[in-house]
């Protein structure tokens, strides 16, 4: 029985419970979440999973993407990746390599951590068939599925699927154009198989068969974003908007199946667009919970684009985006480092914060900074502090003669004179 038919006959299963504690909502507010399709909880019978609850009224989630390049495969590299998105704070990974033994990179990463880690089996798929048939275009959909279940027996319990890539999407490309072309690895694979085969997508022409997987393997499902924008010139384009409308559809059926889905959203947004992609999603996709990712929000910052994306991250959460992929400075540029990693979320979880702050009225930290350092109480400081390492060494680096203030303002701190004259 899967969590969405718990929960539609009324049960609360332990999963529920301990997301309603972890979010401080009621058990009953999880179930009906889960009921409606508008919360999921990633689970997995292949091993034990931390339990993160993503989806309406609960507190925006950060996901970190590591993995190979064919460049760059370290597994030692990609563990210390993990460990890193673990001290940063991220709320479930995904494993995206695509260079070195895959199935080993993968079954080593679900090993180092209890996060929910995700995949996008069609990677796999098309890098073995060049591999060993020397194209990708070589690739059978059989293997497509055989790997999709490898993956979820090895204990990836939430997948990225491409399943709004067909010949409809592709002719609103086509017809329209683009400044930056296709940016999606997962799209551009999939799109260069169809051309050369004349086939149809076989995730979209053979749905049922995967949602049989889905189901069995009690994978959760994210429709994938195979038609997102790479420049903000492309944002909100028709292709991506058709490519929406089949992934809501295709998600309703996976909802009615029992199988927890999530629909992702496009990835370089300028920022008057942010609201209405947001909203569009939410509508046509029934309240499904919505992945962004990012989105960036300019294209003229490479090196910097976690910050890029920390501004469009929040106003998307604070407009309702459920789940944020998170970037890192190395966005565009390189195979982001395990110190990259550890920017990235932080800056992800700064922006999911300030979101939630808006979307949930979530300001109890903040009210709690506010009174401690009117207090000059640094330990409270430190202790509501989203970094405190980082805080504290910082200012230790630098301590003052006056402890109790900094060397920003040191003899003449703002918050020390006042105090002399005002009780707050």
């Amino acid at each position: 029985m899967s969590l969405i038919k718990d929960a539609q006959r009324g049960l609360v299963t332990e999963e529920m419970k301990l997301v309603a504690a972890q979010e401080g909502v009621t058990e009953e507010f999880v179930r009906k979440g889960v009921a409606g399709g508008h919360i999921v909880i990633p689970v997995s019978p292949y091993r034990k999973v931390k339990i993160c609850g993503i989806g309406e009224g609960l507190r925006t989630k950060v996901n970190a993407s590591i993995g190979t390049s064919s460049d760059i495969s370290d597994v030692s590299v990609e563990i210390e990746k993990v460990r890193q998105a673990e001290l940063a704070g991220a709320d479930t990974l995904m494993e995206l390599s695509t260079g070195g033994d895959l199935a080993d990179i993968r079954r080593q990463v679900v090993a180092a951590t209890s996060l929910s880690v995700g995949s996008v089996p069609l990677y796999q798929a098309f890098i073995e068939a060049a591999q060993k048939k020397g194209a990708v275009v070589d690739m059978e959909a059989d293997d497509l599925f055989r790997i999709t279940a490898e993956q979820a027996k090895a204990g990836t319990n939430f997948m990225a699927i491409h399943t709004g890539i067909n010949y409809e999407t592709m002719k609103r490309l086509e017809n329209q154009g683009r400044h930056a072309g296709l940016v999606s690895r997962g799209g551009a694979f999939m799109t260069a198989w169809m051309l050369h085969n004349e086939k149809e997508n076989p995730l979209y022409a053979e749905y049922d068969y995967l949602l049989e997987i889905m189901k069995e393997h009690e994978v959760t499902l994210s429709m994938g974003n195979g038609m997102r924008a790479g420049a903000v010139h492309d944002s909100t384009d028709r292709a991506a908007i058709q490519e929406l409308l089949i992934n809501a559809e295709l998600a309703d059926k996976a909802f009615n199946e029992g199988v927890q889905t999530i629909v992702e959203g496009p990835g370089h947004v300028p920022i008057d667009e942010i609201q209405a992609n947001v909203i569009l999603q939410k509508r046509v996709t029934n309240r499904k919970p919505f992945y962004m990712l990012g989105p960036l929000v300019t294209d003229i910052a490479p090196g910097y684009d976690d910050r890029v994306a920390m501004v469009g991250a929040a106003l998307s959460s604070s407009y309702g985006a459920d789940f944020i992929c998170y970037v890192t400075p190395a966005e565009h540029l390189a195979l982001p480092t395990p110190e990259e990693v550890y920017e990235g979320v932080i800056s992800s979880r700064i922006a999911a914060h300030i979101g939630d702050m808006v979307k949930l009225n979530k300001r109890d930290d903040d009210l709690e900074m506010g009174h401690a350092r009117k207090a000059l109480d640094w330990d409270r400081q430190y202790a509501v502090a989203l970094n405190p390492k980082r805080a504290k060494e910082i200012r230790d680096s630098r301590m003052p003669a006056d402890t109790d203030a900094c060397t920003m303002c040191g003899d003449y701190c703002a918050v020390k004179i006042v105090a002399k004259h005002f009780n707050f």
